[in-house]
């Protein structure tokens, strides 16, 4: 009994412990996420004076770096990496138990083999003894990645089951990870397709994305004979390319909007203006979420602040049941290629096009979408006879003063980045603060207390993107060393040579990748490839980037990926 009791209490100690060091991970990544905010506001207000901050600007992208790769580490221990919904159509049961514990199996490797290329990144770089700014190391700011890549691994076998046998098989894969490290050379010139045979059965069994996108850039460079080291490069690369601290930015400003009151002022407000036109809660439905997801970059956090409430409109207007869901899915995309979008800036980044050009590009398209689904709105309105609101201009003044300061955040952003008085990542920083401040301050709907677990969801969800983006960005370097999109060129060329006959080509190419990819993976990987396509039919690169967007926006409501 005395032993029992021993054990039991040096349980509790120990779940204590782990307890302690998750509320430290959560605190360490709110603050940094904080600080991503505070740098450039304070490198605008030093720039007023006449100076600036040194090296503010690769603080900020390394900042990027860790935020991204400790909300991944955060991710896998909450369980939400993003992953293909496949994996849930299986039913309870021991087959689901088996396929969880090989897809842990798969993700515990594939992330050591991560962990040890980031781990010769790191040594090479401490070697060279380059800084970031300031006197800090290079490798000091490289250091998250082997820490975030082996938590993640450690977490992939906790997770699968909770029965000691279980989380054991799944660990033979950081001992398989282990062999294979330590044998890479003899892999070279062996074939790939066993490799990414196994991955494929994982990831359409549930494993996480990063694990396929990343296991097959490992697979693809240990057959060439390529050391692994080239994936972190490019992972590093990505992260500290000048506009990407604005993805993190631009998403905590969405999160303190849903986190507080803004839908329903915002609801208020669209009512009060389009309430008596017929199918007005329709159209309300479709403005609203657009304007949301203009802002999380994510139609998933849109849905999941808005859904419940705007459900609930649409019922109480006598709209079918039926129709309000496919409304509410359907229009928790739109907004993805208005003004400053996410993935608007990321295909910029990646295509190497003018983000602004975008910006611009995808303003009349980005209203076409919403015009279209507001239409389909008002039709329904009209068939099922729904209730509508009489205009009262008293009414429509009393809502807009109660939301003017979400709607002058659009203004606030497009006036700092076209006026010239801000970056891109600082008018995202300007966003965050706007938004920090009106919905703590000025509505005061979030207390400081709520800042952090706000801070810590944002950094989850942007973890669990950018970890993709960056294990992605190795499997796009071994595809361009591969050459595959000149032979893509050439075999375009040689069956295609109607310009109109290629674009209706891409719509239907791009559909089919955006049923099976997330939007920002498709960036990563699929713009390298077509965009010298497109450069030889004389396509201009804006026009490709949205009809490349609005495809991928459609992905969203469709089987097998279907987030929305």
């Amino acid at each position: 009994m005395a032993g029992a009791g021993a054990r039991e209490r040096r349980g509790r100690r120990a779940l204590k412990l782990i307890e302690r060091l998750h509320r430290l991970e959560d605190i360490t990544v709110s603050a940094l996420l904080a600080l991503m905010v505070v740098l450039p506001i304070a490198e605008i207000v030093a720039r007023l004076a006449g100076s600036g901050i040194p090296g503010a600007v690769p603080f900020e992208q390394h900042l990027t770096l860790w935020v991204g790769f400790l909300g991944a580490a955060i991710a896998a221990r909450e369980d939400r990496l993003l992953a293909l919904a496949t994996g849930k159509l299986m039913p309870e049961g021991p087959w689901r138990d088996a396929a969880r514990i090989f897809t842990g199996f798969v993700g515990a490797a594939v992330s050591v083999l991560l962990c040890w290329a980031s781990v010769e990144l790191v040594l090479v770089d401490r070697e060279a003894g380059a800084d970031i700014a300031a006197g800090v190391p290079v490798w000091v700011g490289e250091l998250v990645m082997p820490i975030a890549f082996g938590l993640l691994a450690v977490r992939l076998v906790i997770m699968v089951s909770e029965k000691w046998w279980g989380r054991a098989i799944a660990a033979l894969g950081i001992v398989v990870a282990v062999v294979v490290g330590f044998r890479a050379e003899s892999l070279a010139d062996t074939s790939a397709v066993p490799g990414l045979v196994l991955l494929l059965v994982a990831t359409l069994l549930g494993g996480p994305i990063y694990v396929a996108l990343g296991g097959a850039a490992l697979v693809l460079f240990l057959s060439d004979g390529i050391p692994i080291a080239a994936i972190p490069i490019e992972t590093y690369r990505l992260a500290v390319s000048p506009t990407l601290a604005a993805i993190p930015l631009f998403t905590l400003t969405g999160f303190l909007l849903a986190e507080g009151r803004a839908s329903e002022r915002l609801l208020h407000v669209f009512r009060a203006v389009f309430g008596w036109m017929p199918g007005a809660t329709a159209v309300v439905c479709a403005v609203t979420c657009a304007f949301f997801t203009v802002f999380t970059g994510g139609s998933g956090v849109t849905i999941l602040a808005l859904g419940g409430l705007l459900l609930q409109a649409l019922l109480a207007d006598r709209y079918r049941e039926n129709f309000s869901l496919g409304l509410l899915t359907a229009s928790g995309s739109l907004g993805l290629l208005l003004p400053p979008a996410l993935p608007l800036i990321l295909y910029g980044i990646v295509a190497e096009v003018s983000i602004e050009d975008l910006f611009i590009g995808g303003l009349l398209p980005g209203a076409l979408l919403i015009g279209l689904v507001a239409a389909w709105g008002i039709r329904e309105g009209l068939r099922s006879g729904a209730s509508r609101t009489p205009f009262s201009g008293r009414e429509a003044l009393k809502a807009v003063w109660e939301g003017k300061w979400e709607l002058l955040l659009p203004i606030v952003i497009l006036v700092s980045i076209f006026g010239g008085y801000a970056t891109l990542v600082e008018s995202a920083a300007i966003a965050a603060l706007y938004a920090f401040v009106v919905q703590c301050f000025v509505h005061r709907d979030l207390s400081l207390r709520d800042l952090v677990g706000v801070l810590q969801k944002c950094a989850v969800l942007v973890g669990g993107v950018l970890i993709i983006l960056g294990v992605a960005m190795g499997l796009t370097s071994w595809l361009v060393d591969a050459r595959i999109a000149a032979q893509l060129v050439e075999l375009v060329q040689a069956n295609v040579e109607s310009k109109i006959v290629f674009l209706l080509c891409l719509n239907l190419f791009m559909l089919l990748v955006g049923c099976l990819m997330d939007i920002f993976s498709a960036i990563i990987i699929v713009v390298p490839l077509i965009a010298p396509v497109a450069t030889e039919f004389g396509i201009d690169p804006v026009h490709l980037g949205i009809i490349f967007l609005a495809n991928l926006e459609i992905g969203y409501l469709t089987p097998p990926v279907g987030v929305n």
